[in-house]
């Protein structure tokens, strides 16, 4: 039952991402690839990643990464930044266009969250925060984000 109610949440965040998606579509607005996108969300959630952090992280060659991450260059949707302390390092920064594109899924999240917090109680709700935290922080470590991204997720 609690698998059940977990997937029927999870679905509807993703399901109600895709219809955004597909009117950015419709509207000629959205430029991303299935691939990118996620590529994109990977990069947004390991913070500023050099290209073979990111590859690393997805298990891709770095040449593949090098060559995804020039793709989303080009659509100006992540940056590299070169390092301060390794001059030969570049960091990828999303821009404000993907964080524009991001938002769509963001605002969503908003929406619900104010739902929950109208919805219950916030003693309810302060037990919700800690069991997905500890969901987060422990019962999920085959996706290990670095130091201070799980805060921030």
């Amino acid at each position: 039952m609690l698998e059940q109610a977990f997937n029927s949440v999870y679905s509807k965040f993703k399901l109600h991402f895709y219809q955004e998606i597909f009117r950015r579509f419709q509207d000629r607005e959205a430029s991303l690839t299935t691939v990118e996108t996620f590529c994109m969300e990977s990069i947004q959630a390991l913070g500023s990643p050099t290209i073979n952090e990111f590859a690393g992280f997805m298990r891709i060659s770095p040449p593949n990464a090098a060559y995804k991450v020039n793709s989303l260059v080009k659509k100006g949707y992540i940056r590299k930044v070169q390092s301060a302390s390794d001059r030969r390092e570049y960091h990828l920064e999303v821009t404000q266009k993907y964080i524009d594109y991001y938002n769509m899924s963001r605002r969503y999240i908003e929406t619900v969250m104010g739902r929950v917090t109208a919805r219950f109680t916030p003693e309810e709700c302060g037990k919700l925060e800690e069991m997905l935290r500890i969901v987060s922080r422990e019962l999920m470590p085959e996706v290990g984000l670095p130091p201070g991204r799980e805060e921030e997720m």
